[in-house]
């Protein structure tokens, strides 16, 4: 395949090169984030572009780039979550977008037990207590235990279930929270968030983004879940109302919080940076070398399985596939 002939495609943010290097083999790609004038690249190849590859959550895909790009076929998004896609828009326009579901379940799973614990037993506070030498003054102050816990999940999709099987491994009801009760699971459904944060002690949310989710945790789920209650969120940033919580951690409506995602990232509020008894991480729920190369894969096989004409490998429920 010549250049000449090779389909052109749009990155909108960087891949890592495991990824960028089989797209470019097998592309055309214009890196809209590298670009001098991105309005000015976008009109040069607007007749010719007919892939996306979204990188990174950050950067838009709307329809404001639909517009820009009128032969666009396909959208390959890096991540399970795709709230940074305006899916709906591209359905209606007669577009597919995938996303790379399955292969960072286990990864974020596991970061989600990790950070549990790590926020039940102050694992990080520990470990600066010895490094500042105050384990020579006294012993660090007891903790409180996963021991009689009882965890609900919000979100009870592939990595929620991940989820829900590590927490059973640990000897601890699991409960959950979702649009609709799932026939097939055996654990209690609560059809108000509210009623369950009332049941529980420690909230864990894997729900993605968007608007049905926006804030669904906020100030009076918070004061239901109560003084020894926890929050772990490995979702979307969105779903917690971030100044709610903030309230709830300084006034101790709450106990503490485990947070992989944010509101507004990367950036983070002071406020929250300074309450000590959170955790709190730059979003890495699936930032192993393994699963971020088994995504990038999964997003090149979308594009590379569409342009050979083999339809979508993964497309998302917004832009379904029926093969022909």
């Amino acid at each position: 395949m010549t250049a000449s002939t090779k389909p052109e495609i749009i990155m909108t943010g960087p891949l890592m090169a495991y990824a960028a290097d089989q797209l470019k083999a097998r592309f055309t790609v214009h890196e809209l984030w590298n670009a001098p004038d991105r309005a000015a690249l976008l009109r040069e190849v607007s007749g010719r572009v007919r892939g996306v590859a979204a990188g990174g959550g950050h950067n838009r895909v709307d329809g404001a780039l639909f517009d820009a790009l009128p032969k666009i076929e396909v959208v390959s998004s890096f991540g399970v979550g795709y709230d940074h896609v305006d899916a709906a828009e591209a359905g209606r326009r007669g577009l597919v977008v995938t996303n790379t579901p399955d292969v960072l379940t286990d990864e974020v799973a596991d970061l989600a037990l990790g950070l549990l614990i790590s926020t039940v037993r102050q694992l990080p506070q520990v470990d600066r207590y010895l490094r500042e030498g105050k384990w020579l003054k006294g012993n660090y102050p007891l903790t409180t235990s996963l021991r009689g816990r009882k965890v609900g999940i919000v979100g009870l999709g592939r990595i929620g279930k991940a989820v829900a099987q590590r927490i059973e491994a640990f000897g601890l009801p699991v409960v959950y929270h979702g649009r609709t009760r799932q026939p097939d699971v055996a654990y209690r459904y609560y059809p108000s968030l509210v009623e369950m944060a009332a049941d529980v002690d420690t909230l864990i949310s894997v729900a993605p983004g968007g608007a049905s989710t926006h804030h669904i945790i906020n100030a009076e789920v918070l004061k239901a879940l109560g003084p020894n209650g926890i929050v772990v969120n490995v979702g979307r940033g969105t779903v917690i109302d971030e100044q709610a919580l903030i309230k709830a951690l300084q006034d101790k409506t709450i106990l503490s919080a485990g947070l992989d995602v944010f509101e507004d990232e990367p950036r983070v509020p002071a406020e929250l940076i300074a309450i000590e008894h959170a955790v709190l991480l730059p979003h890495v729920g699936s930032a192993s070398v393994h699963t971020r190369e088994a995504m990038g894969q999964l997003l090149v096989d979308n594009l590379v399985s569409w342009f050979d004409g083999k339809g979508p490998l993964t497309p998302v429920s917004e832009t379904p596939w029926k093969k022909a």
